[in-house]
């Protein structure tokens, strides 16, 4: 397993002499299990993080060890890293040492806003502890270089010992206290105390349905990204209308290119400039990209592909059944990829009575059926399974 596992900025930095941004899907409490990290890695996404795991459960209960986190140990097994939720370094340098060999690295959250999160001093509650978070990212690379890991950054990306240790932030009402909480965190340019940062830029209290700061994030890469390297985390809907300009921004046609689906023609790239009357922002120091609701709803968004596929729903339900999933879970995953999405393109794979009925499958075969059915009937295809689940998928031999 170690041999395989790869360099968290070494990703980073094949993304860049790419041209293009890195993609990353969110830490999404229930949602970022296994088969849809794999499914999201099939199309297009360079890291995934694992769902927040509590530090202090994980370390204390075999139960919270094998349900929080699953890899694969044979096939697909996407570059990941694991995102603890801890407010004590003894914690979550003992958790990370526990998942070192079998991931890329260890990220903090300090973003979270959840109230029950913010009441056990977890998440954005962090955000407020400048000194307690740098000394937790501190005692965690201490622990995980005393295991033997190589923890040097830079160093060590070409290593398969190296590992990485980062964290994920919200923003303040008052700029310069998120300046002031970088630096301490970051701490000397010679030898930082993590490898990378990823910024939403939304406060503690903003909800997800106002925009995302974009002054904030433009001073925040601007002063840090080459220290750095930032993901934005945020408002990452589609890849043709982003709400801000980059040279690492996918061409026009790029885009136009890649948004060709078995579902419908191309995507017209759209020109948020022209839209608006406005000119974007440019933000040349930012890294890369983190997408949750948007790729709920779409897993083949960082492809270019404009909203989800008949080919993704096939591709997630073989994945579960590798790697299974609880009933209630697959049906919303299937709620959220049949339909609309979070871009400008708001088409559905089904109609909303048809989810509705989905949801009342109440076992896989049904659902399996479900699906089949409706594929079928789209494609002028009549008869068991002859739609999108091949007849290999109920005996497991996908």
């Amino acid at each position: 397993m170690e041999s395989d596992i790869i360099h968290p900025l070494k990703v980073f930095d094949l993304a860049k002499s790419q041209g293009r941004f890195l993609y990353a899907c969110a830490p999404m409490v229930r949602y970022s299990k296994l088969a849809f990290r794999q499914t999201v890695y099939s199309y297009g996404v360079d890291l995934c993080w694992t769902p927040m795991i509590l530090a202090r459960e994980f370390n204390r209960s075999h139960f919270a060890r094998e349900s929080d986190f699953t890899i694969s140990t044979a096939g697909n097994q996407p570059p990941t890293i694991v995102q603890f939720g801890a407010s004590s370094a003894q914690e979550l340098s003992r958790a990370s040492s526990l998942v070192a060999p079998y991931v890329g690295g260890v990220d903090l959250n300090c973003g979270c806003p959840q109230s029950w999160a913010c009441a056990e001093s977890l998440g954005a509650a962090l955000m407020e502890k400048r000194e307690l978070v740098r000394d937790m990212v501190i005692e965690t690379r201490q622990r995980l270089r005393q295991d033997g890991w190589g923890v040097g950054k830079e160093k060590d990306m070409d290593s398969p010992t190296g590992r990485s240790v980062s964290v994920k932030i919200r923003v303040h009402h008052d700029l310069r206290k998120t300046m002031d909480f970088i630096n301490t965190v970051l701490g000397p340019e010679h030898d930082r105390h993590i490898d990378f940062l990823t910024i939403h830029p939304r406060t503690r209290s903003t909800p997800s349905t106002l925009p995302i700061n974009l002054e904030a994030l433009e001073i925040l890469t601007s002063t840090f990204g080459d220290k750095v390297p930032i993901l934005l985390s945020g408002d990452v809907f589609a890849l043709n209308a982003l709400p801000f300009s980059s040279p690492l921004h996918p061409t026009a046609a790029t885009t136009q290119t890649a948004n060709i689906t078995p579902d419908g023609p191309n995507q017209e790239p759209r020109d948020p400039e022209a839209e608006t009357g406005t000119k974007l922002r440019n933000l040349p120091k930012l890294a890369g990209l983190m997408s949750a609701r948007a790729l709920l709803a779409n897993p083949a968004l960082f492809a270019g592909h404009a909203s989800c596929s008949w080919e993704a729903v096939e591709m997630f339900m073989a994945n579960v059944a590798r790697s299974p999933l609880p009933h209630k879970l697959v049906v919303h995953h299937l709620t959220e990829m049949c339909g609309p999405g979070m871009g400008p393109d708001k088409g559905a794979l089904l109609s909303r009575r048809e989810r509705v009925a989905m949801g009342a499958c109440t076992n896989m075969c049904d659902l399996v059926d479900f699906l089949d059915d409706k594929v079928g009937v789209r494609n002028g295809v009549r008869g068991l399974r002859r739609g999108l689940i091949k007849p290999s998928f109920l005996d497991g031999r996908i």
